[in-house]
């Protein structure tokens, strides 16, 4: 009870876990919005390319809820497959909400997908706040990624990357690697990686 005798609630607010909005903005910038929802105004962080798609004044957005000890924030999408990278990305050590956002911004979910199949990591450097072995780290932990709808456009692309890091770890290039995989008609993954071996060998 408080101070006059009237019971309050001992849950504090931010336990409770936010996964969307429905309101009125009352405020855009390029990396957040203030959306009115019946009378309490949110803030929720967002992408360049978030921010920048929304034109409306009333908006219905996706959030990722992330509670720490001692706060809480809200991050919004209006794409699924950016919201599925950026919940995929702040698993990985070291990487926090704000890389995150960065390489939202930076990367529309096809193209970093496709970052990933290339293991491309000067495009992935590109990003603010990630470094070389940063870069690397996130490429060989997101090995495979794809958004929503997209591995069934090429069924190849995960068995190539397959076969690319098995390569790789043989101590050949990736640039030679590549080159020897665009030419090869296997379908599996162990069929690729035996015929690029017999050209990388050559």
């Amino acid at each position: 009870r408080d101070v006059t005798g009237v019971q309050t609630c001992a849950l504090p607010i931010w336990n409770l876990m936010i996964v969307g909005l429905e309101g009125k903005v009352e405020r855009k910038e390029p990396t957040f919005l203030h959306i009115n929802v019946n009378g309490i105004i949110y803030e929720v962080f967002t992408s360049i390319n978030c921010s920048s798609s929304i034109t409306t004044e009333t908006i219905k957005i996706n959030t990722t809820h992330i509670i720490k000890e001692e706060s809480s924030s809200l991050y919004g999408f209006t794409d699924t497959n950016e919201q599925k990278l950026f919940n995929t990305v702040i698993k990985i050590n070291g990487v926090g909400p704000k890389v995150a956002l960065a390489i939202c911004s930076t990367f529309t979910p096809t193209t970093f997908s496709q970052i990933v199949t290339d293991k491309n990591v000067d495009m992935l450097k590109r990003v603010p706040g990630i470094g070389p072995k940063g870069a690397s780290r996130i490429l060989v932990e997101l090995s495979g990624f794809v958004v929503d709808g997209e591995a069934s456009n090429d069924p190849l692309i995960g068995n190539k990357n397959e076969a690319a890091m098995a390569l790789e770890s043989l101590g050949f290039k990736k640039d030679v690697i590549t080159k020897a995989l665009n030419g090869c008609n296997g379908t599996t993954t162990g069929d690729l990686v035996k015929e690029a071996l017999k050209k990388l060998q050559k």
